[in-house]
């Protein structure tokens, strides 16, 4: 009997009764359990977020920052209330904590009272990070705290741009102040360089100056210390002329009290012999005319005498063997006493020939004597008053010798300090004139640094940028957020439920031949009995589950496409793929049960948790243990996962050819494994007439 044959007697088994029927309708429709409902059940939970319940609690009680209100929990606090991200509940922050902890919300997202002031701050000097707390329980449900920690970053990315164009702003505005303060100080540093220049020239004559001021000033100390010798020297004239001026006021004031009683008493006395004098002085002036005649005559006579006495004085006294002791001393003293009179008749005859103008001086110095004898006879009443006031005055010229004295006293004592004091002015002024050189040199190099720091800042007043409003605004948009995620999936899942359907499709077709063959015997036990070939009966127990799992395969799909809306990309494509993945697990779970029986039946179950752990449907394989990497490779559903993915969502369809050979090996591998299963089991034995286990 031919393998087709004998499937579809193993078929009508199912049309003999309301039952069997029933139970082979379950059977097509048993993937829609573990397929089509399973995904329709979380097809898009994304799309439907807004029907979580979430406690919103916002504190926030504003800040005031450069004269403009923030408040910008409200303004989040608005917009979440506008989108439709999750079922927001706005309560106060007991309320959402109670509801967090008993169910009544699923998470809380909460704005502190300080969270306005902390996003101002940012243009303040201290400034702070705005913190929204969210409060999870994962008690309640994991993956909406999962879910939520995506929501909220992209809440928080929103706000922290918001405040950062604020900042930004601030910023972009410093840079405009910057370069106009920029400009104003690179003016400034002009006007320095040319005040700089100025001060040069001012420090260069200071120099000057104090070079001539040093000169000057050791002049000005070596001239007080000359002050100081001289002063030192007029103290002691001083002093000395004070101390004649008192013996002459001492003794003047001695010879007063002794003389002016006689001037007062002998007044007339004074004037009778002034006047003799007056007239005495006339007659000699008037007499001096009869010397002039008599001098000549009057020498030749004493001559004559002289001669005479000294021939007697030889003649009695030299010439004589015995002197007369009486006669000769008084005669030689009249020889002496007439040649003295020669002599001086002589000088007065010389006088009168020679010294005419001496006369003419005489006789004018007669007159002045003429003249004053009569002044004093005239003031010789008045002699006593005279004298009274010359003692006055010289008393007061005595005085004054003494205060001349004292301050010349004093004059030295000051030169004394001024020596010291110019000393210490050369000092100080040569300590000038060193530090007026060294500030002409650092000027020179201020200057030169003036000129540097000028040209740099009139360099840097092109570099910063002045921004203008319009500038700002397009720069604070994309510093605020200078990384965009510029995302574009390739080949994209339009929700959750297309992402999964590569997964729960062949689980659910897997399920569908492991129940099959619940129902269906892997070996036709009338074709076993009858000797039929191995091969026939093991195509004959296979073709009838891969039937039926292409019925539900097509069931499965036309329920995924026309109920939640699976889109496939290659439709085609994904049923035949589907078609090949049927058959290849109909023909491993019907070796698993031909070959170890009841037992086969828990290895099924098996083998199906080692392809769901390892065949990366969820999470990529390589985040998974070790052991689950190593029989990723190894596992049919591996290799279809992979190509349903390619052949739904789009993509290089490598995989999926690389999946049909890998299931082509494995139906042929497993059909023939059924095959040798089916030769075996033709030979009766005791275990197979009484097995161990049975299910």
């Amino acid at each position: 009997m031919r393998s087709p044959r004998l499937a579809a007697l193993e078929l009508r088994r199912f049309g003999r009764g309301r039952l069997p029927r029933a139970a082979l309708a379950a059977l097509l429709l048993l993937p829609l359990l573990y397929g089509a409902l399973y995904l329709w059940s979380f097809w898009d939970p994304y799309g439907r977020l807004d029907r979580i319940p979430v406690a919103l609690v916002n504190d926030d009680k504003g800040a005031t920052a450069d004269g403009k209100r923030i408040a910008a929990g409200d303004r989040i606090t608005g917009k979440l209330l506008d989108s439709k991200t999750f079922d927001w509940h706005e309560v106060s922050a007991e309320e959402a904590d109670r509801g967090v902890e008993n169910g009544t919300y699923y998470l809380s997202l909460r704005m502190p009272a300080d969270f306005s002031a902390r996003i101002a701050s940012s243009a303040g000097d201290s400034p702070e990070t705005g913190a929204l707390q969210v409060r999870t329980n994962d008690a309640n449900n994991y993956i909406v705290g999962q879910i939520s920690r995506t929501v909220f970053s992209e809440v928080r990315t929103a706000a922290s741009a918001n405040a950062s164009r604020g900042f930004l702003d601030r910023i972009f505005i410093s840079f405009s102040d910057l370069h106009d303060r920029t400009a104003k100080a690179a003016k400034g540093a002009a006007d320095l360089k040319d005040g700089i220049g100025k001060a040069k020239k001012g420090s260069k004559d200071l120099a000057d100056g104090l070079k001539d001021a040093k000169a000057g000033s050791k002049k000005l100390a070596g001239g007080i210390v000359k002050l100081d010798k001289g002063a030192g020297d007029l103290e002691t004239g001083s002093r000395q002329v004070a101390d004649g001026t008192q013996l002459l006021a001492d003794k003047v004031n001695g010879v007063a009290a002794d003389v002016r009683p006689f001037l007062k008493d002998n007044g007339k006395t004074i004037g009778d012999t002034a006047r003799l004098v007056a007239d005495s002085s006339k007659t000699v002036r008037d007499n001096l005319d009869l010397l002039v005649k008599a001098a000549p005559t009057a020498a030749t006579a004493a001559h004559t005498a002289a001669d005479d006495l000294a021939d007697v004085h030889r003649t009695r006294c030299q010439e004589q063997p015995v002197p007369d002791p009486t006669v000769c001393p008084p005669l030689k003293r009249a020889v002496t006493a007439a040649a003295d009179v020669a002599a001086v008749a002589d000088d007065v005859n010389t006088l009168v020939k020679n010294q005419n103008g001496d006369l003419k001086k005489l006789r004018t110095q007669l007159t002045t004597l003429e003249t004053q004898a009569n002044g004093l006879a005239a003031r010789s009443p008045h002699l006593d008053e005279d004298l009274g006031a010359a003692v006055r005055k010289i008393n007061a010229l005595n005085t004054g010798a003494h205060k001349v004295a004292t301050g010349a006293d004093r004059l030295h004592t000051g030169l004394g300090t001024a020596k010291t004091g110019s000393s210490d002015l050369d000092t100080g002024v040569g300590k000038l004139k060193k530090g007026a050189t060294g500030l002409d040199r650092g000027l020179v190099r201020l200057k030169d640094g003036s000129t540097t720091l000028a040209q740099g800042l009139g360099d840097g007043v092109d570099k910063i940028p002045d921004y203008g409003k319009k500038d700002r605004d397009a720069r604070t948009e994309v510093m605020a957020d200078p990384v965009r995620l510029a995302s574009r999936s390739l080949h994209s899942a339009p929700n959750y439920g297309t992402g999964f359907a590569p997964y729960f499709i062949p689980l659910s077709l897997w399920v569908g031949a492991m129940v099959a063959y619940m129902l269906i015997q892997p070996l036709s036990g009338r074709a076993l009995a009858a000797g039929a070939p191995a091969r026939r009966i093991a195509l004959a127990g296979w073709l009838p589950v891969a039937g039926i799992g292409l019925l539900q395969t097509a069931a499965l799909m036309s329920v995924l496409h026309w109920g939640p809306g699976l889109d496939m990309a290659h439709t085609a494509g994904t049923l035949g793929f589907l078609a090949l993945v049927t058959c290849c697990f109909a023909a491993i779970v019907q070796w698993l049960n031909a070959c170890f029986g009841a037992a086969g039946r828990i290895l099924v179950l098996a083998l199906l948790m080692l392809q769901l752990t390892s065949a990366g449907g969820t999470y990529p394989v390589q985040t998974s243990p070790g052991f689950f990497n190593a029989i990723h490779p190894y596992l049919p559903m591996s290799y279809v996962v992979e190509g349903l993915r390619r052949l739904i969502t789009g993509g290089g369809l490598g995989p999926v050819w690389q999946g049909c050979a890998v299931l082509v090996a494995f139906t042929a591998g497993a059909l023939a494994l059924t095959a040798l299963s089916a030769r075996r089991k033709q030979m009766w034995t005791l275990e197979r007439l009484h097995p161990e286990l049975s299910l």
